[in-house]
């Protein structure tokens, strides 16, 4: 790429969906992939749904605390090299886990996984805005392609894990290999990232992001921010109930195995088109306005499975949760490229991130505690409907800054 003149449309898009691998392996599998593979592992292991939550539990605490460290390490390290550490440490830990059968280890796994994906996942958010600020017009679709890329990584984590559990049947904890083989993906996907990641260090940066260009812009307090990021919070407790018991509510009410695979399929597939449904909408919107809608959707399709059972209902479900939730992400990203200087995107993305984590950690224990009572796991994502409507309503009250 010519250092001293704009990229072309097209090279953007291939660096935004190159990029996009590091969301793929963050989220799509690091985290997401967790929501297949635990009924085969509460079967085998004799899990409490509370225990099955606290694995995602101190996986978000791992994030929270990945998400403190990320901008010293970025001023130490830079994006560049925490996005491409990040992923190959979380590769080597998917391996990790495939060995380990005592809780203790596997919660002390989740952790240090959970710190891993926070430093690659919002090191390459910096990254993908960085890139987006090269082409304004197109920016919040070059976002929207950055986390679509966690779709990537569940629709390959849903294709993948059925067929290595059924290859491995006959072993003991067949579900091990699913773990080695998901790591194994998570290998060719970082292998590939470094690429965009050059490109980037060795390219000219934007206009904006040139001393003087941001003249008259000033940073945002906490204050300012304080009905988005309550929301973010919320969202974050509420959207990972869904995808840690989704898939085990519809084994519950006697969907097939085949079905499970379509309906987590067709989610990640959601999220890799999300971003060509609402780049027009994160364009136009510098509020909370497409935050809160995205989110009450989202409360809508996590009641839909409690409300009705059967193939449809799942697959309508996941479709609307898989088209919505990372654009939510997204949304938060804009909001800060809309509202704040370059030089305070670091800070503001980790402001998000941290409310996000907070709610994380809440969010799948809760549910547990939940779902191992009267009602099970239904009245569990009932909670997770109502966190994700009342985080709508309150990111309806954020205004541009």
């Amino acid at each position: 790429m010519p250092a001293m003149h704009p990229p072309t449309p097209l090279p953007l898009m291939r660096l935004a969906l190159a990029l996009s691998l590091g969301a793929a392996v963050s989220l799509g599998v690091t985290r997401f992939s967790y929501g297949l593979l635990l009924p085969p592992m509460r079967d085998d292991l004799g899990w409490s749904y509370t225990l099955a939550g606290s694995m995602n539990t101190v996986n978000a605490v791992g994030y929270l605390l990945g998400a403190l460290l990320t901008p010293l390490l970025m001023r130490r390290l830079g994006p560049s090299a925490l996005f491409l550490w990040g992923g190959w440490l979380a590769t080597l830990l998917m391996g990790v886990a495939g060995f380990l059968v005592e809780p203790g280890a596997l919660l002390a796994q989740r952790l240090l996984a959970g710190v891993l994906s926070a430093f690659q996942f919002i090191a390459g958010g910096l990254l993908a805005a960085r890139l987006a600020a090269r082409d304004t017009a197109r920016g919040s679709l070059l976002l929207g392609l950055y986390y679509g890329g966690a779709g990537l990584g569940i629709v390959a984590s849903a294709l993948a894990v059925p067929l290595l559990l059924h290859a491995a049947a006959a072993q003991a904890h067949a579900w091990a290999w699913a773990w080695w083989g998901l790591a194994l993906l998570c290998a060719l996907a970082s292998a590939f990232m470094a690429w965009p990641v050059r490109v980037l260090d060795g390219s000219a940066p934007p206009v904006s992001e040139v001393p003087g260009a941001a003249i008259g812009q000033t940073s945002a307090s906490l204050r300012d921010m304080a009905w988005l990021l309550m929301g973010y919070g919320l969202f974050g407790a509420g959207y990972i109930g869904y995808m840690t018991f989704s898939v085990a509510l519809l084994r519950e009410q006697g969907l097939s195995a085949p079905g499970i695979t379509t309906y987590f399929t067709l989610l990640g597939v959601a999220v890799v088109v999300a971003p060509r449904v609402w780049a027009s909408l994160l364009d136009r919107e510098r509020g909370g306005g497409a935050f809160a809608r995205l989110n009450a959707l989202l409360a809508v399709a996590a009641l839909l499975p409690v409300l009705a059972s059967g193939w449809v209902v799942a697959l309508v479900s996941g479709l609307l949760f898989g088209v919505c939730f990372l654009s939510v992400v997204a949304s938060t990203t804009a909001f800060v490229r809309h509202n704040l200087p370059p030089a305070a995107w670091a800070r503001g993305i980790s402001r998000f991130t941290i409310c996000f984590a907070v709610g994380h950690i809440v969010g799948p224990v809760l549910t547990g505690l939940i779902s191992d009572g009267p009602g099970g796991l239904a009245r569990g994502l009932v909670f997770s409907a109502v966190a994700l409507a009342v985080g709508a309503l309150f990111a309806w009250r954020q205004r541009p800054l």
